[in-house]
């Protein structure tokens, strides 16, 4: 029986709920992990997360389907991606078959918190993993923490979906060859100055370019780039210092195959930004933030399909992944796990 709140009103916040999963690492194993209602860590001063930023994280959700199923979407993929960060922080890598029971055990503890359907809110599933041991010199933790909590999310859009204005930027997200393509806390504090001045200004987000060049187009502080060409192609940037989202990658395969459209995954040169006719960001949050104007150092682009709503491209594929995702529309095989 799901809680009684005002589930159409909730924040995009944290709020606590019934329980956390907890799994440590410690002489070179991870531990069973369990379930707990305590939704407090107590580490050393001088843990390996607090000095030295060994630290990632995934974000996820469940859902109630539109025949009261709860569900949730390719937590395989969230899993894959948590590898590949900790194997570059040279953190333990918690097993993917035990990652998922993990993601899933931890929804049914929580069943009373996934709202309900049509309401527009989601569960928000947050796994992260730190360093938890003492270190002083520049080294890996020797222990670590897998963690997984959740939280009852309102809708990402607040009366509807809105193009947003953002600015190119001229500061970086992600350094050339650096952590730009994994999930690391430290490459979401490099972009808070940024996103704090650009709200100061006016603006939702930051549009980064390539960090070798600036020339091309990347993402946003926490979001990659879907653009739509006048011939009706999609475009999605490519370049290895882009997180690669799960949502974009679906967005792409449900492009191809359920709206038969051509897809482009390359560089994108800014000079191209004015050609763009729809323009938007894609994440777990909003699944896709229409953009309306770039800002180009005072600059407009103001994109063709104009700020007053989602341009119609944009739009068919946000319903489509959403009706997918919610049980209206059939998913391709293994994207929808379903909480039993």
């Amino acid at each position: 029986m799901a809680k009684d709140l005002d589930w159409a009103n909730l924040p995009f916040g944290y709020m606590e709920t019934t329980k956390s999963f907890v799994a440590n690492y410690k002489n070179g194993a991870w531990d069973e992990g369990t379930l707990t209602s305590n939704h407090s860590i107590t580490i050393s001063e001088c843990a390996g997360v607090l000095q030295y930023a060994q630290t990632c994280f995934e974000g996820l959700k469940a859902y109630t389907t539109a025949d009261g199923k709860i569900v949730t979407f390719r937590p395989d993929l969230n899993a894959d991606r948590m590898k590949d960060s900790c194997e570059r922080l040279e953190m333990p890598v918690f097993p993917k078959d035990r990652w998922i029971k993990a993601v899933i055990d931890t929804i049914k503890a929580n069943i009373e918190w996934v709202p309900p359907f049509g309401s527009g809110a989601t569960l928000y599933i947050r796994p992260y993993m730190f360093g938890s041991s003492a270190v002083i010199g520049v080294k890996p933790a020797d222990e670590y923490q897998f963690r997984i909590l959740v939280t009852p999310v309102g809708p990402y859009f607040k009366g509807g979906v809105k193009p947003i204005t953002v600015r190119l930027s001229d500061l970086d997200r992600a350094a050339p060859h650096g952590t730009g393509d994994i999930k690391a806390g430290l490459n979401y504090a490099m972009s808070l100055y940024n996103i704090v001045d650009a709200h100061k200004k006016g603006f939702a987000e930051n549009m980064y370019t390539d960090p070798a060049t600036h020339t091309y187009i990347e993402e946003t502080g926490g979001a990659n780039i879907l653009f739509v060409t006048k011939d009706g192609k999609l475009v999605t940037p490519k370049s290895n210092s882009i997180l690669p989202s799960i949502t974009r990658r679906s967005l792409v395969q449900v492009a191809r195959d359920y709206l038969h459209m051509e897809v482009e995954e390359r560089q994108v040169n800014k000079n191209e930004l004015k050609d763009f006719v729809e323009v938007g960001l894609c994440g777990t949050a909003a699944v896709i933030s229409p953009i309306g104007c770039i800002d180009d150092h005072g600059t407009k682009i103001n994109v063709p399909s104009g700020m007053d709503e989602i341009g119609p491209v944009l739009k068919k594929l946000r319903e489509t992944l959403t009706g997918i995702q919610m049980g209206e529309i059939k998913a391709p095989e293994g994207w929808v796990y379903e909480i039993k």
